[in-house]
């Protein structure tokens, strides 16, 4: 075992470390779980924790640091390098938990637990190819057409129900229900079983496996658990709040019961749930099954000023599920300037901020959405502006299916069939026929297509004049609704977002999304696509014709836009680890930032993940920061937008924007009290306590069931339905009218659960 006699050189620490660096930098051999803020420098803080250790004498060959992945695992690595540099100290390895899977997976192979594999890794376009032929196999044939005109949606869908059942304990059965998927796709559980049948017979493993058979192994086969622990006296784990199952259970595994465990992470920064994270392993189950860890905390945020820093922790404290822990501002972190836009145009909004802020450079820019159909507008506004921008993930609005289709009708009704060759009009007919698909196998779709292909007009006629008898009644009844609203739409003259509208709505349109899509999310997502390009032809105020030469320029200038310099589009899933000076957070609405869940999902679970989501985005920036929203008078639409989200109002923007702003001018005569024009909550008290400021003004009214009934209030938002009005009540229930049309009845004793007040 290490010895602990204290050397002087523990106490070279440099000066610029605060005290809870030094604190955890310091701290003793137990275990322990910090909690870090985003932007805490906790790096820095673990690398001079690993040279303290070393230098009191513990065995690097006995000390096991674990990272995420290869990129964090070489930034560490340079960071420790730096900060060991001249120590003559041998560093401990640093490894990611698939290194460590891997490595021990050989061991049990020689040991004779599990089988020998071949040292060719399984690729990604392996995996593709091999769950691709396995959907066309096992999905049923009602999907068959769907499946060949979607592969890669399926391919993604398959690959990634594979991994997350390997991130887990948990039968395939029991992993598909969790997530929701319509009984069609059922097929997933048999892909599962006969992927791995596949890959066992021919001795090849995937990156999942690398921790799952192994782990597995573990798990079932004491021997191993007692020939893998107990090896290391120390291991040290960051970004803990993205473990999940499997990587859990090989920490616990291998520090068995010698190894004194540090995990670093923030609960409020878990948003891989998809992934198989959860919070909860750095919230409980490590205090559960590690014995009384030292808690601390690093709470000071080097990256954003004061306004972001209240605005994150107005928004994070009303979740449940987290430690109760403020991000605060460092006196040495320049101020941050923050926006809120209300506003009914969101892309013109980016727009104007790009204009006027011309001091921040484009590629030192992010705009993060939710999902990605809310770039839609955005990035064809900029487009059409020739701003340069990059998309995270290689989307872009005018080449996807949606807007390729919606061009294909415009291209049909404008009359300029006639100028087209027949192959042209043939992909054209085939696009119609699938938008929304009108229900014919694919070898009468295609036939049925090239027979449209043959005239260079009156298609509506040529539909119209089917032998619907022939065919099955959901086809027929598709086809005559087609052919009747291109009959209607014939010479149609007026904008072309009227013409999406009434093709739309004719066609039953986002019905047919919704019937073939693979997830309730995907359906939405394609919908507001559509939605989002209606919007902006609505902005342009062009008839057809109009509309298809504007979109030809459009793309003319998106496949010119090749610079790496310029605004990057990116959803907030793919930023987490990541900074900007300035950053962008369009669609701040209810549908969107909070997402819909999906009715059989735990809605306040729900509701605190979405929180997290825009605690992420909001982190991200530096300099600046603009969130866009709804005007606060705006009524729901029907078609989904329904209003500001419930997080503006959470945030309390007026109160962190004055009381921010006054913290960043104080210099060191400024007086220690402060009175707000804004209502003081227990949040902004607390933060103010830590400057050694005492505020006075009017405390903010709560918004809290207990104190005043939800039910008595005239309208609420419900997480999963959106806003509705009270209508009616008895002894135990409330009857509530939305916005849809539904009448529901619900329980008072959980309306808290699920019900808010709308944003003010």
């Amino acid at each position: 075992m290490p010895t602990h006699t204290p050397d002087s050189r523990t106490l070279d620490l440099p000066g610029f470390l605060t005290d809870e660096q030094r604190a955890i930098i310091t701290a003793g051999y137990e275990h322990s779980v910090i909690t870090a803020v985003a932007g805490s420098g906790k790096t820095s803080t673990l690398a001079w924790r690993i040279r303290y250790l070393l230098q009191q004498g513990h065995d690097p060959a006995r000390m096991l640091v674990l990272m995420f992945n290869r990129s964090a695992r070489m930034d560490f690595g340079r960071k420790l390098q730096d900060v060991c540099h001249q120590s003559g100290l041998v560093l401990p390895e640093i490894r990611t938990y698939h290194a460590m899977g891997l490595r021990l997976y050989k061991r049990f192979v020689k040991e004779g637990y599990l089988p020998g594999f071949s040292e060719n890794i399984l690729t990604e376009q392996e995996i593709s190819f091999q769950t691709w032929l396995l959907t066309r196999r096992l999905a049923p044939e009602e999907l068959g057409d769907e499946i060949r005109r979607n592969k890669k949606d399926f391919v993604e869908t398959a690959t990634g129900f594979i991994d997350l059942v390997k991130t887990t304990l948990s039968p395939a059965d029991v992993v598909f229900e969790e997530l929701g998927y319509s009984e069609k796709h059922r097929y997933l559980i048999d892909l599962f079983h006969s992927f791995e049948q596949w890959r066992k017979g021919h001795s090849r493993i995937s990156f999942a496996d690398m921790l799952y058979e192994p782990v597995m192994a573990i798990h079932q086969n004491p021997p191993l658990q007692r020939l893998v622990g107990n090896k290391m006296d120390l291991i040290l784990v960051d970004e803990y709040q993205d473990t999940n199952e499997i990587q859990h259970l090989l920490l616990r595994y291998v520090a068995g019961d010698r190894a004194r465990v540090t995990v670093v992470g923030d609960p409020d920064q878990t948003i891989y749930e998809f992934r198989g994270a959860k919070p909860e392993f750095i919230l409980k189950r490590f205090s559960d099954e590690f014995e009384s860890p030292l808690e601390q905390t690093l709470s000071y945020t080097f990256r954003y000023g004061h306004r972001v820093a209240l605005l994150a922790n107005h928004l994070i404290c009303h979740n449940t599920g987290r430690r109760d822990v403020l991000c605060h501002s460092h006196p040495s972190t320049p101020a941050t300037g923050t926006t809120l836009h209300r506003t009914e145009n969101d892309a013109g909004t980016v727009l104007q901020i790009l204009d006027q802020e011309t001091d921040i450079a484009l590629s030192d820019t992010a705009i993060l959405f939710r999902v990605w159909s809310q770039s839609v507008p955005i990035e064809l506004r900029l487009l059409a502006r020739q701003i340069p921008y990059r998309i995270d993930a290689g989307k872009g609005a005018l080449f996807s299916r949606e807007v390729q289709a919606i061009s294909a009708l415009l291209k049909v009704v404008s009359g300029t069939l006639e100028k087209l060759p027949e192959e042209d009009r043939l992909d054209l007919a085939r696009q119609l026929l699938r938008f929304p698909h009108v229900g014919l196998k694919e070898p009468e779709l295609e036939q049925l297509a090239r027979f449209l292909s043959g005239f260079s007009s009156g298609w509506h006629a040529r539909l119209l004049a089917l032998d619907f008898g022939a065919l099955a009644p959901m086809a027929a009844r598709k086809l005559r609704r087609l052919g009747e609203v291109l009959e209607q739409l014939r010479g149609y003259s007026g904008p072309a977002a009227g013409l999406v509208t009434v093709y739309a709505e004719h066609t039953e349109l986002y019905e047919g999304v919704r019937s073939l899509a693979l997830t309730h999310d995907s359906a939405e997502e394609r919908i507001d696509t559509i939605r989002g390009f209606r919007e902006y032809l609505k902005g342009l105020d062009v008839d057809a014709t109009g509309a298809l030469e504007h979109l030809k320029t459009l793309q003319h200038k998106a496949r010119e836009n090749t610079s790496d310099e310029g605004v990057l589009l990116s959803t907030i899933h793919r930023t987490k680890g990541l900074e900007w000076p300035r950053v962008i957070i369009p669609g701040l609405q209810e549908k969107y930032l909070p997402h819909s869940p999906r009715p059989q999902d735990d809605a306040r679970a729900s509701l605190e993940s979405e929180r997290r989501l825009l605690y992420v985005a909001m982190t991200r920036t530096r300099k600046t920061l603009h969130l866009i929203t709804r005007p606060q008078s705006r009524q729901p639409h029907l078609d989904g937008d329904q209003g500001p989200s419930r997080f503006v109002e959470e945030c309390c923007f007026n109160l962190a924007s004055e009381l921010g702003d006054w913290l960043d001018k104080r210099g060191p005569d400024s007086v220690d009290s402060l009175t707000l024009k804004s209502p003081v909550t227990p949040v902004s008290l607390r933060y103010a306590a830590r400057e050694e400021v005492t505020l006075e003004g009017k405390a903010q009214k709560q918004s809290d069931p207990g104190t005043s009934p939800l039910w008595h209030q005239t309208t609420l938002t419900h997480s999963i339905f959106g806003i509705g009005r009270v209508i009616s009540e008895d002894e135990t229930s409330f009857e509530v009218h939305f916005v849809s049309g539904e009448k529901m009845h619900f329980s008072k004793k959980s309306a808290h659960l699920y019900f808010s007040l709308p944003a003010q």
